[in-house]
């Protein structure tokens, strides 16, 4: 689950990252997770290399001045702004939030990603549709957050 601060602070930045690395283990995915790139902020305490190096995760500081280094996270923001915040007029804090926790499930679940053979980062790529499948091919679409964003199925 996204978490989210308007005012990020040591304390809640450490605590954010101690979630992290349960949310991981609980999750059965701590094994698979190797680096974390991270920019240089202030905000970022030693003691998140601790728990990180405890986790068997190495930390990865970006470049000084080196914007394109961190492009996994710069590319994912875009994808939020264009997906969802430019279409969605937002009420509140607590509205974002939802929001974001939304966009958050769509993306790892359902979005597909060219990168990963049109499979969602949480799912197996998916197998190819046979031609006699094509003639018979069943969709079904669920709106997520009022019509902002789609998810398609075969229907079965």
């Amino acid at each position: 689950m996204l978490g989210t601060t308007a005012h990020p602070t040591h304390a809640w930045v450490t605590q954010a990252i101690k979630n992290l690395v349960m949310d991981l283990e609980d999750a059965g995915q701590l094994a698979a997770i190797k680096f974390m790139i991270r920019d240089r902020d202030a905000k970022y305490p030693a003691v998140i290399d601790e728990i990180l190096g405890q986790a068997g995760i190495r930390t990865v500081l970006t470049a000084v001045r080196t914007p394109r280094m961190n492009s996994i996270k710069e590319r994912w923001v875009r994808s939020l702004r264009r997906e969802l915040l430019d279409r969605a007029l937002l009420r509140n804090e607590a509205h974002l939030r939802r929001a974001l926790r939304e966009y958050e499930q769509h993306y790892n679940h359902h979005r597909t990603h060219r990168t990963l053979q049109a499979a969602a980062p949480l799912h197996a790529v998916p197998e190819p549709l046979e031609p006699v499948h094509i003639e018979r091919l069943g969709i079904r679409r669920r709106d997520r957050l009022g019509g902002v964003l789609h998810e398609y199925q075969h229907a079965s």
